[in-house]
């Protein structure tokens, strides 16, 4: 076999006495002509270790000796070049490979160590060069040649020239074995305790010792230095203290030096009091903090100043991107809620503020695009999360019109039915969840109980929409900012109403998914396809790339399975559920009402959206799929009202009910009074003219007429008054015979 410059082999035990010896070689060159390979021997094989006789040495010290240099290799060995091929037929020559420690490849940093690396480089510079090298120890039969060159060029010794020709035959023939190994200067890792009679204390003096020392006296140190007894007590008490959060340095010192350094008690009336320790008796607090620094991981220390589940959330260390096995934009979305911090008002009257609202919002893991969003004023449950999926794969012209606003389509396609969702524990557990997800999600899944690290993706984006909301919606707060004085809130500022702070929302999701920065999403092949680095941009070029997922569901699927059910009555003129009347032409044309209103109406299961009451579904019983039923201008509520809004008024109106009995009451017995003392004076008066009347009384037509000429015209001729009595007369004479001419129809009973 072929060997050549610094090639490493290892040879094996031949039965060959004149073989050479087993053990690890490094090649310096190979020369053909003269049938010799010069070689180094980096390393024997051991055959065994000889025991010597004779008395065990005492120990004199317990100051442990000096590690003694490694051992200088490098003689050079002219072997048979013949000899080494036929074991290489043999295979007992086997090619081998010298791997170098990780530090080798790491760049130079500090100026000393370059400065040092650079001398070495310019001390061995005759031996780095193989054709010089090979000459050199041809010409003078070895390495001495070179080794004066060396010395004569750079003014080096003889022993620095071969520790670096050891460096070299050890790690390789090249100028990256030559790096400084400054990192093992001073045997890191290595304990040096100050026990009584070894090491004494190192470091600089203090300045008693040195004026002490200027005339000749050696004081010794007033604080030792860290014995092994000492360190072992300080990390046995550091132990003992279990709470949850190591307390902060200077109270854990003060809890070590009690617990394991006062170790002397008085008795006081009968009870143990301790003795405070003397100075050198006990390790000063920075020697405490060194020996916990140094004998504690970093990584274990990080773990003792907070908790393990803050440490999952924020600390720990990433294993994968958020993205990670989602095939596309549609296969994963996220779905959380938060409270809004804002206080919104009431749409039937401003004046109201009905509180902070619940604003539930689903992203697309993939593409980062917010799909979809709901703002409800009840506390977070599955029926309001399946709102905000239904808002997700709704018709944007439909939920526009629900909440009154124009929608922007940022999204191309329009979303669909998701493959997987990524919910949140409580939501994960209902019953109401496995049903929707057997019959339209395939997969749900959720994190586990306070990682909301887990899911961060929506955690930003709750964030995003409470920093915008901050700067341009009055009564909004920011709880994240104390020290601006920014954490109280105003209700009376509030201004929006929930319909408005839905349209505030979309407006703001969808400039986030047109414009926020996805730079570091695109890859070359999505630049060279130039998408545009946004959340809408990822989502189309994904859709059009043919890796999106897209389910189409029916409209009536998703609004069944998605939104309330609850129960309407027909009535004799609309649809009333909960007070308000709904209709379409669809009933108008079946005559549902005229039904209901001579055979008495009935139930219908209705869908309705648990936002704006403007509108409800039921199910088609005479066709196919859902009608959808729009609210009659002359209900109870107006279509921009939501239910929560519409519940308000109705419990404000019965609470208010007992104040408004108490009115009626009052107006009644006012009315009552009235009455009853118009009657006492009507009566007095009558008895009076009763009284003083003389002579004939008039008949009641004679009366009649002279009330009527008082009541037209005082001045008027008495035959005028007896032409109206005479018309008045005539016209219900008339009335009379049109009634009679009606019941002969049978619309009227003149009698009843």
């Amino acid at each position: 076999m072929a060997l050549m410059h610094n090639q490493v082999f290892r040879l094996l035990n031949d039965q060959d006495p004149a073989a050479y010896p087993a053990g690890i070689y490094r090649v310096i060159f190979d020369e053909a002509a003269i049938n010799k390979t010069v070689c180094v021997c980096l390393q024997l094989e051991a055959v065994g270790k000889s025991i010597h006789g004779g008395r065990k040495k005492k120990k004199t010290t317990n100051r442990p000796r000096k590690k003694s240099p490694a051992a200088l290799i490098g003689e050079l060995l002219w072997l048979d070049r013949d000899y080494l091929e036929q074991l290489g037929q043999k295979k007992l020559l086997i090619p081998v490979e010298v791997e170098r420690e990780p530090i080798y490849f790491v760049p130079i940093g500090t100026p000393n160590k370059k400065r040092l690396y650079e001398l070495r480089c310019d001390v061995m510079e005759e031996f780095l060069d193989p054709a010089v090298l090979k000459d050199s120890i041809l010409v003078n039969k070895g390495l001495g040649g070179a080794v004066r060159a060396a010395m004569a060029r750079t003014k080096t010794s003889r022993s620095f020239i071969y520790r670096l020709w050891t460096i070299l035959c050890m790690l390789g023939i090249s100028k990256v074995s030559l790096l400084p190994r400054l990192d093992r200067c001073g045997a890191p890792g290595i304990a040096r305790p100050c026990d009584p009679g070894g090491r004494k204390k190192a470091g600089r003096k203090t300045r008693a010792q040195r004026v002490a020392k200027l005339h000749h006296i050696d004081l010794p140190p007033r604080q030792p230095g860290m014995s092994t007894e000492w360190r072992a007590a300080i990390l046995a008490a550091d132990n003992h203290i279990k709470t949850p959060v190591k307390p902060a340095m200077p109270a854990r010192c003060a809890l070590i030096l009690n617990s394991a350094f006062v170790k002397r008690y008085r008795q006081e009336d009968g009870e143990l009091v301790p003795i405070d320790p003397k100075p050198g008796e006990y390790p000063n607090p920075r020697q405490i903090r060194r020996v916990l620094e140094v004998e504690i991981p970093r990584l274990q220390r990080l773990l003792q100043k907070t908790t393990a589940g803050h440490f999952k959330r924020t600390l720990r260390g990433l294993v994968a991107r958020n993205w990670k096995g989602v095939s596309g934009p549609g296969h994963t979305w996220a779905i959380d809620s938060t409270i809004g911090d804002i206080y919104l008002r009431c749409s039937i009257n401003r004046a109201w503020i009905i509180g902070r609202p619940i604003v539930y919002i689903i992203v697309d893991v993939w593409s980062t695009a917010i799909v979809g969003f709901h703002v409800c004023l009840t506390g977070p449950s599955w029926n309001t999360a399946k709102t905000g999926i239904f808002n997700a794969v709704a018709d944007p012209a439909l939920l526009g019109d629900l909440w009154g606003y124009q929608p922007v389509l940022s999204l191309n396609p329009l979303p669909t039915m998701c493959y997987m969702l990524l919910c949140d524990r409580g939501e994960y557990l209902s019953k109401a969840a496995s049903v929707t997800a057997s019959k339209l999600i395939d997969i749900i899944s959720y994190t586990p109980p306070y990682r909301p690290d887990l899911k961060g993706l929506v955690e930003v984006l709750h964030r995003i929409e409470k920093d915008k909301q901050f700067l341009f919606i009055p009564g909004a707060m920011d709880f994240r900012r104390p020290e601006f004085d920014l954490r109280k809130s105003n209700p009376a500022e509030s201004a929006m109403t929930v319909s408005e702070y839905v349209q505030y929302l979309h407006i703001i999701f969808s400039q986030y998914n047109l414009t926020a920065n996805r730079s570091k999403r695109v890859d070359a092949h999505m630049a060279a396809a130039g998408v545009f680095p946004s959340p809408a941009g990822l989502w189309n070029w994904g859709h059009a790339m043919g890796i999106g997922v897209q389910r189409l569901m029916p409209k009536d699927d998703l609004i069944s399975q998605l939104l309330e059910q609850d129960t309407a009555r027909v009535g004799r003129s609309a649809i009333v559920y909960a007070g308000n009347d709904y209709s379409c032409p669809t009933i108008r044309d079946e005559e549902w009402t005229t039904y209901a209103r001579n055979y008495r109406g009935w139930s219908i299961p209705i869908t309705k959206y648990p936002g704006p009451v403007g509108r409800i579904w039921t199910p088609n019983t005479n066709g196919k799929g859902l009608l959808e039923l729009q609210i009659s201008p002359q209900s109870q509520a107006s279509p921009e009202v939501t239910w929560d809004e519409f519940s308000d008024a109705i419990a404000f109106k019965q609470m208010r009910g007992a104040f408004d009995e108490h009115e009626r009451n009052l107006h009644a017995l006012k009315a009552l009074r009235d009455v009853e003392a118009l009657r006492n004076r009507a009566v007095k008066l009558t008895s009076e003219a009763v009284a003083k009347a003389k002579g004939a009384t008039p008949t009641i037509t004679e009366a009649r007429i002279a009330e009527v000429a008082c009541a037209h015209q005082m001045h008027a001729p008495e035959e005028k008054a007896v032409e109206v009595l005479r018309d008045e007369a005539m016209e219900a004479h008339s009335e009379m015979m049109r009634a009679i001419l009606r019941s002969a129809d049978g619309e009227e009973d003149f009698n009843g």
